[in-house]
């Protein structure tokens, strides 16, 4: 089956040697524009009718100043922590046992890869993704417009709220009649495993393991179910983009979206990172599976770690 599920898949990325960038913790917010350690900061200027294209101009300047924000890591102190949980809600996840992992320290993303921030990786490359390649992507079908669902032949059957859609990808996430104007401090979608390799490998990073991952998201907390804590909604308070109402026909939106939220949305966690939670999915670089060892782990990664 040549389809791969795209949709809310995004990237966090990682320097997995803190010495790397020879930063010390104080200085891993000064990372600017682009992500990469040997390339400049710099403005592509042209002439341009003002009149004409002062709002395109401005809109240009502006995606610089957010793609030199989104780009910012943040120190992640290494430490031991319990990862997994034996009380998983859903059995086939694969999330159990607990076990005690020990994680060195690294540097993470702060911000999940935005649109923009893709966009300049392809104008960089000439990199054409694979559900590009393929001519279609999952997508959900509750976001799609009228006459994209009207023409929907098939489903997954598992999750029939998933259909693979002609034409969808990461810049028209739900197909032709869509597009990411509007969304371009929003997480990029359609992404798959390869494409996410090779964003990491032109920005001179790589991609977490799940262990690095999982030490992050919980943000130094132990033995909670969220970032912040136990409790959903403190003091009523949305602190993370999920679906409000009756799944899979109709999303409220009470956190303030339907679809994907911008990244820099909700309060960060204790390390600094935003949307660890929510959102959109996000790729790891071991393989994903069912059983794991609750042995004491150093540093683990599932199977073999893909370069």
């Amino acid at each position: 089956m040549k389809q791969i599920l795209y949709l809310f898949l995004n990237l966090i990325f990682i320097y997995g040697n803190a010495n790397l960038l020879q930063l010390n913790k104080g200085d891993a917010n000064s990372l600017e524009c682009s992500c990469k350690t040997n390339r400049k900061n710099h403005f592509d200027f042209k002439i341009v009718d003002f009149q004409e294209s002062k709002e395109c101009v401005l809109k240009d300047i502006l995606n610089y100043l957010f793609i030199s924000k989104s780009t910012q890591m943040a120190f992640i102190p290494g430490g031991t922590f319990t990862m997994g949980t034996n009380k998983p809600i859903l059995i086939q996840d694969g999330e159990g046992p607990e076990r005690e992992v020990k994680i060195n320290d690294f540097y993470m993303d702060i911000y999940e890869v935005s649109n923009a921030e893709f966009i300049k990786f392809v104008k960089n490359t000439g990199y054409i993704t694979e559900a590009e390649v393929f001519g279609d992507s999952f997508v959900f079908e509750y976001l799609l417009s009228p006459r994209v669902r009207a023409n929907l032949t098939k489903m997954v059957a598992a999750a029939p709220w998933w259909s693979p859609v002609p034409n969808s990808n990461w810049k028209t996430p739900e197909g032709i009649d869509s597009n990411i104007n509007d969304r371009l401090n929003h997480p990029v979608v359609h992404v798959s495993w390869n494409d996410a390799n090779k964003y990491c490998h032109w920005a001179g990073k790589r991609l977490p393991t799940e262990a690095e991952w999982e030490y992050a998201c919980r943000g130094s907390l132990k033995g909670r179910l969220f970032p912040w804590g136990n409790n959903l909604m403190p003091n009523g308070t949305h602190r993370t983009n999920i679906w409000q109402g009756n799944f899979p026909k109709n999303n409220l939106g009470d956190d303030g979206f339907i679809g994907t939220a911008p990244v820099d949305t909700y309060l960060k966690n204790s390390f600094g990172l935003y949307n660890m939670v929510g959102n959109v999915w996000e790729w790891t670089s071991d393989w994903w599976h069912t059983r794991h060892d609750a042995s004491y782990q150093d540093n683990p990664v599932s199977y073999e770690l893909i370069k």
